[in-house]
């Protein structure tokens, strides 16, 4: 049994985006808000439904979720495999653009609801703080109080998630778990057979996708593998113009130091990759305290990948 990759974005929109899976989207709303009672879900309506004819139309990089529930409130979901260029800003304006976009006169301003944008990354967008979901809202500063919650921000960072499926707690951990590991998974596990996640593996299943869908999800997958592809091109074409360098620095006590900077770039290289393929995409900090660091401090950060279970705990400085 194999199952699409949710965390590529058009096989997301079809799991969570489908008319025809509303209870998946419904239950993935109401746990990450924690609606509860009268304030859960009663209905919600698709404002761009997946349609395969439609999306093959669009950029994938801007795939993303709409949906209005019975109270008005708006939702933006969307799934970002890879940072771009004012990441946060396009976030923002987006939201800002769903809240305005509700009236066409200033007069209706009663008529605003709600805007609630949640982004859901395959890398660490926030490096303050180790938990995997966050909730961002504008609070007075002297008060604490929050008086303006129009629009809301929800962020889950899938590399901060690091539970297993044994300790998996409650039905947002399940929905995460689901969004990061589902595309590796060969069956159903138990855990998490009922519904509604049995139906988004119904979803998931690429048996139950047509030729045009395959297509799609093939394609867009490789336009992100190319996309990481040419990154590290990029560093490894760096890396060899370093070494060049280094190399041609002397005869004597400059090729000495030019063979030192050759070693410390290509532990700099292998430490890239290893923390790529541990850690998926790299934040661009990360680059940089690789560039300053020495080639003792690589090796020490190389071992810490065995036994690391964040980004931020391999790169510490060295004790």
């Amino acid at each position: 049994m194999k199952f699409i990759d949710p965390r590529i974005d058009f096989a997301f929109k079809k799991i969570f985006g489908s008319d025809s899976a509303k209870d998946v989207l419904v239950s993935f709303l109401e746990s990450l808000l924690g609606l509860e009672g009268d304030r859960r879900i009663a209905e919600l309506t698709i404002l761009d439904p997946f349609l395969a004819p439609k999306i093959r139309e669009l950029k994938y990089s801007i795939l993303d979720v709409k949906c209005r529930d019975h109270r008005g409130v708006s939702y933006i979901v969307e799934m970002q495999v890879q940072k771009v260029a004012a990441f946060l800003k396009r976030i923002q304006y987006n939201a800002a653009k769903a809240y305005a976009h509700q009236i066409e006169r200033g007069e209706d301003y009663p008529r605003l609801n709600q805007v609630i944008a949640i982004t859901i990354t395959d890398f660490v967008l926030f490096h303050d703080f180790t938990h995997c979901v966050s909730c961002h809202e504008s609070r007075e500063t002297i008060t604490g109080n929050s008086f303006l919650q129009d629009i809301i921000h929800f962020f889950v960072e899938l590399p901060k998630f690091v539970k297993s499926l044994e300790e998996l707690d409650d039905i947002l951990d399940k929905w995460i778990f689901f969004i990061k590991y589902a595309g590796s998974l060969q069956e159903v596990p138990e855990k998490l057979s009922t519904a509604p996640f049995r139906h988004a593996f119904e979803m998931a299943m690429a048996s139950n996708m047509t030729a045009e869908e395959l297509e799609m999800y093939d394609k867009a997958g490789i336009a992100i593998a190319d996309a990481r592809g040419a990154v590290e091109q990029a560093r490894e074409e760096a890396l060899r113009e370093g070494r060049q360098e280094g190399r041609q620095e002397g005869r004597q006590e400059g090729e000495q130091i030019g063979e030192e900077k050759g070693r410390r770039e290509e532990g700099a290289s292998m430490l890239t990759r290893l923390l790529q393929r541990r850690f998926g995409n790299l934040p661009a900090w990360t680059s940089d305290k690789i560039a300053k660091a020495d080639l003792s401090t690589l090796e020490e950060w190389s071992l810490r990948i065995l036994d690391a279970t964040t980004l931020e705990s391999v790169l510490a400085d060295p004790s």
